[in-house]
């Protein structure tokens, strides 16, 4: 599971390009492929660009921007998820998961990973036709 996990194309964006750049380093050093964009006009350029398998707004964009940018991943590309790290995420209709605000780079790190059902459920899955 690891490895299929630390394949995982992820943009991280943050209004304070300081915090994106530590916490982005430490998603880094847990394996996984991370672009990262500072601000909404950022991270809308970075979602032109390519498919991502997940997107990270963090709690240092604006409300506004948090609700927006999620929308805008969903019309990039439905099958993308999208982690907000605020509270305000939780009842958001493109949101797949949410974290609280201020929560640690590890609790970061294993709600990615919750994201992804392991190698096994997959080869379950596959073999169930679904």
């Amino acid at each position: 599971m690891a490895n299929a996990v630390s394949k995982l194309k992820i943009l991280y964006s943050e209004g304070d390009p300081e915090l994106l750049a530590s916490q982005a380093a430490s998603i880094q050093k847990a394996g996984y492929q991370v672009q990262t964009a500072p601000g909404r006009k950022s991270a809308l350029e970075a979602l032109r660009q390519g498919t991502l398998d997940l997107v990270i707004l963090g709690p240092t964009l604006s409300k506004n921007d948090r609700h927006h940018l999620a929308y805008m991943v969903k019309k990039a590309n439905q099958t993308t998820r999208v982690l907000v790290m605020h509270t305000d995420g939780e009842r958001h209709p493109a949101v797949d998961a949410n974290l609280d605000t201020g929560c640690s780079i590890e609790a970061v790190l294993a709600k990615i990973s919750a994201m992804w059902p392991s190698d096994a459920a997959l080869t379950r899955a596959a073999s169930a036709g679904k």
